[in-house]
C-alpha cells in the first residue's frame, strides 16, 4: 500500500449548458478526520453523500471542500423565483435599515443572489446535481492522487534519514574500541597523577564498572531495530502516521541515552546528529495519514 500525505489540494471545473461549477478540496494534518463543507443551498442534499465518500477514502486530515456554482445567463427563462423567501429577505433588509436610522436601497440583484431565492426547475436541478456529483468524484480522484504523490515524497525523505541514522550507529560502533581504550588510558593517567596505586584485581573491577556505565551497545542495537521496524512500516504503507510517530519517540529515547553515556566528542557528535535526523523525520511524519 502507498503512503498518503494529509496535505493536498485539488481543483476541478465543470462546464455545461446549465452553467458552470468549480470544486475545490484542500486538506492539512489533523489527529482525526474532520470535514468542512461549503456548498450552495441548492445542493445541500449532497452533504451526507460527500462526507461518506471522504470517510471511505481517508482516515485522518482536516478537509475543506467547497463548491462554487453559476447559472448560464441564457438559462434564466428556466429559473424559478422563490417568492416567499425573496419577500422575507427584502423585509429583513428593510427592518435592518429602519433600525440603523438610514434609508437603505434594496438591490434586486443582491436579493436574487441570496441562497435559495433563484432555483432551477426541479427536473433540471436533478440533472445538474448528477453532473455536479460526477465533477466531485473527479476532484476527489485528483485530490487522492495528490495525497499519494506527496506521501511518496515524504516516504523518500524519511527513508533517507533512516539511512542516516543507520550510518551514525555504524560510526559509533566502529568508534567504541577506540573510546574504550581512550577511557582506560585517561583513568590510568589520573591515577598516576594522583599517585594512587590499586592492586590489579581492584583496578580491573573499577574498569569494568566504568565500562558498564558507559556501554552503549544496547542503545545501538535498539536504534538498529527501530530503523528496521520503521522501514517495515513504510514498506507496508497505509495509514501509518501514528505508528511512525510512536517510533520517533523510541528513537528519541535511545538517542538521549546515547548522549548521556557519551565519553568522547565523536559519540557526542553522533548523538547530536541522531537528534537532528529524528526531529527532521518527526516533522515530516506529522503530515502522514
Amino acid at each position: 500500500m502507498s503512503i498518503h500525505s494529509m496535505t493536498a489540494y485539488a481543483r476541478h471545473e465543470i462546464k455545461a449548458s446549465w452553467g458552470s461549477a468549480v470544486w475545490e478540496i484542500r486538506s492539512v494534518n489533523q489527529r482525526y478526520l474532520e470535514t468542512f463543507m461549503r456548498i450552495p443551498e441548492q445542493f445541500r442534499s449532497l452533504d451526507p453523500v460527500l462526507r461518506e465518500r471522504f470517510r471511505k477514502a481517508m482516515q485522518r486530515g482536516k478537509i475543506e471542500c467547497s463548491l462554487r456554482y453559476e447559472f448560464q445567463q441564457a438559462d434564466n427563462s428556466q429559473l424559478q423565483l422563490n417568492e416567499s423567501l425573496a419577500q422575507e429577505v427584502i423585509s429583513k433588509a428593510r427592518w435592518i435599515s429602519d433600525h440603523v436610522g438610514g434609508s437603505m436601497h434594496v438591490n434586486p440583484v443582491d436579493v436574487m443572489q441570496w441562497p435559495g431565492v433563484m432555483m432551477a426547475k426541479e427536473q433540471d436541478l436533478d440533472q445538474i446535481t448528477k453532473d455536479v456529483l460526477v465533477g466531485f468524484d473527479e476532484t476527489l480522484k485528483q485530490f487522492l492522487q495528490a495525497r499519494k504523490a506527496e506521501g511518496e515524497a515524504l516516504k523518500d525523505l524519511i527513508t533517507t534519514r533512516l539511512d542516516g541514522v543507520a550510518e551514525q550507529v555504524a560510526l559509533v560502533r566502529e568508534h567504541l574500541p577506540v573510546a574504550a581504550q581512550w577511557q582506560r588510558d585517561r583513568i590510568m593517567t589520573r591515577l598516576e597523577e594522583a599517585k594512587v596505586e590499586l592492586d590489579a584485581g581492584r583496578l580491573e573491577q573499577e574498569m569494568v564498572m566504568i565500562a558498564q556505565k558507559s556501554d552503549v551497545a544496547e542503545e545501538l542495537d535498539r536504534l538498529d531495530t527501530h530503523v528496521a521496524e520503521s522501514n517495515k512500516i513504510l514498506k507496508k504503507g497505509g495509514a501509518c502516521g501514528r505508528r511512525l510517530d510512536f517510533m520517533m519517540q523510541e528513537f528519541n529515547r535511545e538517542a538521549n541515552t546515547l548522549g548521556s553515556k557519551s565519553i568522547t566528542t565523536d559519540i557526542t557528535q553522533a548523538a547530536v546528529e541522531l537528534k537532528v535526523l529524528i526531529e527532521q523525520m518527526r516533522e515530516q511524519i506529522q503530515n502522514i495519514e
